[in-house]
């Protein structure tokens, strides 16, 4: 059985006999409503590591508006069953006065990656997000954090928080798990209602469009995407927030695809903002 653990200190006194035994602990952060893709991190960790712990946490630093931090999905008693399931030791699920027994004033910004794609759109959502990872990092002190590449943007914030800090913990990057029409599993799809469900693919349809343009030896970033967008029909319930080209490292836009690339993008699908994307890799020019 997973052991469901709410406190820094006893989590802390749980990890030190493994750690003492030179353990190789995995963790695995997430919000919770659990997800087959939050089961593929949770695979990768238990293959790798042997103690593996799963973070379930909706962090109120990272979201810009409360609503959406209030209607954001909780379901902790079977995203227990779940962990236990999948064989991970602990379940970390502490509340939001342990992670934050007063208003922080130390927080953590990664300038630059974070200033397109949704960090355009949700100001400050990314610095909560840095926050609360290194806080976890600190608190767990993993060998190894495993992350979707569904949230590409996030990911490439933490490898480089990572870098530039040097914290001492390898990140692993797991594919997104999508559904067999494409849709990339988010915790937010459970929001959608049947109509919105049916109209949601659209998105990773729009993305395929542009990754086929790049391999097929389109250079022009603004061509990429207009091609994409025409995926997206003129829809009352569909709205394009963003769809862009960025470089797989850095998350800066591009003109020219002549490395690879990251394409990503958000769409609302009535009242639920879904992201996805896809990696890109150009052909080589003779």
């Amino acid at each position: 059985m997973s052991a469901q653990i709410a406190s820094i200190a006893e989590l802390r006194q749980r990890l030190d006999t493994p750690r003492r035994n030179g353990a190789h602990i995995g963790l695995v952060p997430t919000m919770g409503a659990l997800h087959q893709g939050h089961g593929r991190l949770i695979e990768r960790a238990r293959e790798a590591c042997d103690t593996v712990l799963v973070s379930i946490f909706v962090n109120p630093l990272q979201f810009d508006r409360q609503d959406d931090l209030d209607r954001y999905p909780r379901a902790l008693a079977d995203d227990m069953a779940l962990c236990d399931s999948l064989g991970a030791d602990l379940v970390f699920v502490p509340s939001v006065a342990e992670m934050y027994p007063v208003k922080p004033r130390c927080t953590v910004e990664v300038a630059e990656l974070g200033d397109h794609l949704c960090g355009r759109y949700r100001p400050g959502h990314f610095r909560g997000v840095a926050t609360v990872v290194l806080k976890l990092f600190q608190i767990v002190q993993p060998c190894t954090a495993y992350f979707g590449e569904k949230d590409a943007q996030q990911l490439a914030i933490v490898r480089r928080l990572v870098a530039d800090l040097n914290v001492p913990v390898a990140i692993c990057g797991v594919e997104t798990v999508r559904e067999p029409d494409g849709l990339a599993m988010s915790s937010r799809n459970r929001r959608l209602d049947a109509d919105e469900r049916a109209r949601a693919p659209v998105l990773y349809a729009a993305l395929s469009e542009a990754r086929a343009a790049i391999e097929s030896g389109v250079t022009s970033a603004t061509a990429v995407q207009e091609r994409a967008r025409k995926r997206i029909p003129d829809d009352d319930r569909l709205r394009l927030e963003y769809l862009e080209a960025v470089d797989a490292e850095t998350m800066q836009p591009v003109e020219q695809i002549h490395t690879p690339v990251v394409v990503a993008g958000a769409l609302w699908v009535g009242q639920t903002r879904l992201i996805d994307n896809v990696r890109c890799t150009p052909p080589v020019q003779p």
